[in-house]
């Protein structure tokens, strides 16, 4: 297969990447283990001490044959406007400060966005809206995300989804939810530090409580209803309080449409990082924390959208 340029780096990479091969972000290497079904994910998941080590592991996973296909079909056929770009093409690993004390959770990489350039919420409009909030909160380094070199950040913030692939129609089917599953929950259990999440959507939300459940935290019970502004409180296994509260998502059918504003992102946002900087017992602290990390002054949003009529859509 022919190796083409990164757009930034000018580096030579095949579609997919081959692990190991010099892309921006990439830890995996010819040595990370690859997971080939469920069993597997659960093994080599629970083997991961740091998370270096279970991001690598997610970006070489192949337990999902549908899902493979599809993200490598995406790969090699590329859209138009990209066809002189490699592509990433395989499962994109969570974005951010492994001690973050919020996150963002998320449905699952989008074929020519995320899928492409191997990050997460980057090269597509869903990105631009989400970092751009995230930027005007003082939690992004900056409000643009093009691809995986441009040196964007997080403070204290890590975005992470319930499915790493991209699926066909942006619809993971309940197995390859399943088999995620495992992950995601590795993840959320190494967030030891977790404080408050915003979910993107409805499985985001439903998957958030899944976990919490699994985990064995305690989790409200009627399950709390996703909307737009809606907040639950769930509880660790130590007794730390973790605010989950809702937002539409980023795509491109909810914010086209006006289901979804600039404003009331950016409302979801700063609710957001209200409820991460509470103080926190010393009790729940890192041994290396000697008091309660204050929270940076957050900044004013900038222009705010005029809300459109709504119409409906898939939150």
């Amino acid at each position: 297969m022919t190796a083409l340029p990164h757009p930034h780096t000018g580096d030579l990479f095949e579609s997919p990447v081959i692990p190991g091969t010099g892309w921006p972000g990439d830890l995996a290497t010819p040595r990370t283990p690859v997971a080939n079904n469920a069993d597997d994910v659960a093994k080599i998941a629970g083997r991961c001490n740091e998370p270096t080590d279970l991001d690598a592991a997610i970006s070489v996973c192949r337990a999902c044959p549908r899902l493979i296909e599809w993200r490598e079909d995406k790969a090699i056929s590329k859209r138009a406007q990209w066809r002189n770009e490699p592509y990433w093409g395989r499962p994109v690993p969570s974005f951010g400060d492994p001690m973050a004390r919020m996150a963002v959770i998320g449905l699952a990489p989008a074929a020519n966005g995320a899928n492409r350039t191997g990050r997460m919420f980057t090269g597509d409009q869903s990105g631009d809206w989400l970092y751009r909030a995230l930027h005007d909160a003082g939690v992004a380094s900056q409000a643009e995300s093009i691809d995986a070199a441009d040196g964007l950040s997080l403070d204290d913030c890590r975005i992470i989804a319930p499915v790493h692939c991209a699926p066909p129609d942006n619809w993971p089917s309940p197995d390859e939810k399943r088999t995620c599953a495992i992950w995601f929950d590795n993840e959320l259990s190494a967030l030891t530090t977790l404080r408050a999440v915003m979910c993107l959507g409805q499985i985001a939300w439903t998957s958030t409580l899944g976990a919490a459940r699994r985990l064995g935290w305690q989790v409200p019970r009627p399950a709390p209803r996703f909307g737009h502004g809606a907040r639950a409180e769930i509880t660790r296994t130590d007794g730390t309080t973790v605010h989950v509260v809702g937002c539409y998502h980023v795509s491109r059918q909810n914010t086209n449409t006006g289901r979804l504003t600039r404003q009331m992102l950016d409302e979801v946002v700063h609710t957001l990082r209200g409820l991460s900087c509470r103080m926190m017992p010393l009790a729940h602290q890192p041994s290396s924390w000697y008091d309660a990390v204050p929270c940076r002054t957050i900044a004013s949003s900038a222009a705010r959208s005029t809300p459109r009529k709504r119409s409906r859509s898939i939150p």
